[in-house]
Order: C-alpha cells, then sequence, then structure tokens
C-alpha cells in the first residue's frame, strides 16, 4: 500500500481516539515504514526528528518563551490591564474592550494564543463575570482575542515559517504581522460594541484623570518597549531574530526585577521549569512534524499535490479561495505548527509560481491555521479557555459565533488586499 495513504490515514485514527499531536505525527510515521514495506529502518524517524530541530534559528523559541514567562511573573498582566483600562473602561461595554486591549498588548511578548488565554485571559474573564458579563461570552471573547498572540511579534509561528520557506525572513513576518494583528483587535472591538449594545453591558469605571492616565502610561512604558526593542534592533542590524530572543530575556529579568521590582528570584526556578516543558512541547511537534514530511516528500506528494494545483489552471485570486478553503479545513483538525511544517514546502512554492507574493501568503497561511484553535470540534485554544473559565464547551462555542464571522472578514481582506500584509514590510527594506 503507499506510504503516504497509510501516513494520512493512521493519522487521522491517532488524533481521533486521542493521541497528542506530536506522538500522532511520530506514530503514523513509524506505521507508514512498518506496513508500506519502505526500505527504511525505523531509526530514521529519530534522524529526522534530530533534523528538524537542529537549526540555529529555532533556538529563539525557548529564549521568546522564557521572556513572556519572566513578564509575566513580573506582573505584567496587571501593567497592561490597568494602561488599556483607562481608555475604554469607561465605555458602554469597556472590560470587553479592555480585554482585547491588554491580550494585544501582551501578544507582543508571549507570541501565543495559549499563553495569552490562560495568563492574562483567566483573570480578565473572572473581571468580566463580576462586572455583570456573562462568563461564556467573557470566555469566547478571550479566545477569539487570544488568536492575535500569533499574529503580532514576536510569533513562533513565524519563525517556524521561515524555517519552512526561505524565500521569507523572520524579520519581515515579524513586520507584516503587525497591521493585521491591529484588524482583527480592531474587528473584535466591533464584535464587543455590538454585543454590548445589544446586552446593555455598562461602563463599570470612571474616565480616570490626568494624573493618573500620566502615572499609567509612564509604570507600562517599559513593557510596551520590549516588542519595539525587538522589532528595531533586527532592523537596524544589531542582532538577529535568534539574538534578539536573548535580548529579550535579559530586558524581560531587568524589567521584572529592577523596573517593576514584583520578579523574586524565588520564582525563577518556577519559571524556568514552565518554559522548559513548553519548549519541549513545541519542538517535539516540530521534530516529528519534520519526521512526518519527509515521509510525504519521498513519496513525492508535494511535487503532485503541486503539478494537480498548477494543472487547475487557477487564476490567482481563486487560488486563494481555494487556499483558504482548505487551510480552514486542515486547520480544524491539526495545530498550526505541524500545519506549517506539513503544508508550506507544498504550497507555498505553488502560491510563488503564480505570483503571490511570499510575505501576503505566509500571513493568509498563518492565520489560517491559528484560527483551527477557535474552530470546534478540536480547537485546542477552545479547550484552554473552556477550563480556565469554567465554561463549558457547548456555551463557549454558542457565543463564538459572531466572532467567527468577524475574523471571517478579516481574513477576506488580508486575502484580496496583499497590501495589509506587504507594505509594512516593504517599507521597511524586507523584500
Amino acid at each position: 500500500m503507499n506510504a503516504s495513504v497509510i501516513l494520512l490515514v493512521s493519522v487521522c485514527i491517532y488524533l481521533a481516539i486521542g493521541v497528542p499531536v506530536a506522538f500522532a505525527l511520530g506514530l503514523s510515521t513509524i506505521t507508514a515504514l512498518v506496513i508500506s514495506g519502505l526500505s527504511f529502518p525505523l531509526l530514521v524517524l529519530l534522524k529526522e526528528t534530530f533534523t528538524g530541530i537542529d537549526s540555529f534559528p529555532l533556538m529563539a523559541v525557548p529564549f521568546f518563551i522564557l521572556a513572556a514567562e519572566l513578564m509575566s511573573g513580573g506582573s505584567l498582566t496587571e501593567v497592561f490591564l490597568k494602561f488599556a483600562g483607562q481608555f475604554v473602561g469607561h465605555k458602554r461595554g469597556g472590560l470587553g474592550y479592555t480585554n482585547v486591549l491588554s491580550l494585544t498588548f501582551f501578544s507582543g511578548i508571549s507570541g501565543s494564543a495559549l499563553a495569552d488565554a490562560a495568563g492574562p485571559g483567566s483573570m480578565l474573564i473572572r473581571m468580566m463575570d463580576k462586572a455583570g458579563y456573562s462568563r461564556s461570552y467573557a470566555a469566547a471573547l478571550t479566545a477569539s482575542t487570544a488568536i492575535v498572540g500569533p499574529i503580532i511579534p514576536p510569533s513562533i509561528i513565524m519563525i517556524i515559517y521561515a524555517l519552512a520557506d526561505d524565500r521569507v525572513s523572520v524579520g519581515a513576518l515579524f513586520m507584516a504581522g503587525l497591521i493585521p494583528g491591529v484588524l482583527i483587535a480592531a474587528a473584535m472591538c466591533v464584535v464587543n460594541w455590538h454585543i454590548s449594545k445589544q446586552r446593555d453591558y455598562k461602563a463599570v469605571n470612571q474616565f480616570p484623570t490626568r494624573k493618573e492616565i500620566w502615572l499609567t502610561t509612564w509604570k507600562a512604558i517599559p513593557a510596551l518597549l520590549l516588542p519595539v526593542i525587538i522589532l528595531g534592533g533586527m532592523r537596524a542590524g544589531w542582532f538577529t531574530p535568534t539574538e534578539a530572543s536573548v535580548v529579550a530575556v535579559f530586558y524581560a529579568l531587568l524589567c521584572g526585577k529592577y523596573v517593576y521590582g514584583t520578579l523574586d528570584w524565588k520564582a525563577v526556578p518556577s519559571i524556568l521549569y514552565r518554559s522548559s516543558l513548553l519548549t519541549a512541547s513545541v519542538l517535539l511537534i516540530i521534530g516529528m512534524s519534520a519526521s512526518f514530511a519527509w515521509i510525504l516528500t519521498i513519496e513525492g506528494v508535494p511535487q503532485t499535490m503541486a503539478n494537480w494545483i498548477v494543472g487547475m489552471h487557477l487564476n490567482v485570486w481563486t487560488f486563494l479561495i481555494v487556499v483558504n478553503i482548505f487551510l480552514l479545513l486542515f486547520g480544524i483538525f491539526i495545530e498550526p505548527l505541524p500545519g506549517v511544517m506539513v503544508l508550506v514546502p507544498i504550497l507555498a512554492p505553488v502560491a510563488a509560481s503564480m505570483g503571490v507574493e511570499p510575505i501576503h501568503f505566509a500571513m493568509i497561511v498563518i492565520y489560517n491555521l491559528t484560527l483551527g484553535m477557535i474552530t470546534p470540534p478540536v480547537g485546542g485554544l477552545l479547550f484552554v479557555t473552556s477550563n480556565v473559565s469554567q465554561v463549558p464547551l457547548t456555551d463557549l462555542t454558542r457565543e463564538l459565533k459572531p466572532f467567527l464571522w468577524a475574523h471571517g472578514v478579516v481574513l477576506m481582506l488580508l486575502t484580496f488586499i496583499p497590501a495589509l500584509s506587504n507594505w509594512l514590510p516593504h517599507i521597511m527594506g524586507y523584500k
């Protein structure tokens, strides 16, 4: 039997019975090697897994994860809450707007949707619940906004994408994510405005005085500077993305311990432990994805699929619509990281041959696969948010509908207006 067929069928079976994504990818690779009769030893799984993570740019992943954990350990969440709340807390639905702005600011540090939802998201859900908001609505708003995490730099998935497609750089993708991230946040605010007006969610805070605004803003500036330092330093050529991640760690440590004075040395071992676990899980997925993709490559699946797509003679816009639909369906069942590792080597060359700018296509792929995290039935972000909010998954999913429509509108804008992704990287000198 064809190895690629065995590979794809077995991974679906493993995922359906609840095997974690990384192990499902590895087990399906073993299954394909054993059943198909390919003349390769099982040791090839270890070789390809190691090769998949044997990359200098990948060193940025653990350091960015550690920087986010250090900032969180330094009570950064409260700083962002106060900073965002002073501008919108006095408006109807103010806590909803505070939720969106706080998670957007935090995204510039965490690079992870799950970290946004589990950290500041859980705190915001409790605050909204106490203020009279529906708890299921607060959870849906948090899950939908946390999608910004992998879009606004620094982003772990963007680092992985740049490894899978050498047509784009990490710096270019970081720049490309800024405008789409702001668009997503704006779309979530529009939905919050509509729902708050419909349900009469009132303001809970008074408009602050000028002195309060100045003090809160002054306190937030050091935290807000982290993304600026990362992007500015990379653009100026002071450091590479990998070196930027190390700079981020030292800056986070400096802010937490000496600027805000809220990071206790006793908390550092637990922060290192959490960072290590998250790093190990990310790298395990990347490594297993590499072995999975290797089977597809030696079976000629990328070339076959590329020839099939080219043979359809689609124009560029029809091609992008088909890709959107395919990625949305694929993202329902597979997490973004393995999705990038498996699909980008197949789809990116085809897109480039059709004249789609690589940065533009990268943002379409990343956004689509990230949306899968809030799409039933597998969406990992849904389960995390449901767990931290104690809201049943059915209630959370019911409240998601207007947010999914808003994400759909933003996705169409990004698809049909390439400048939303390309403009900022181009003016900053990335080609």
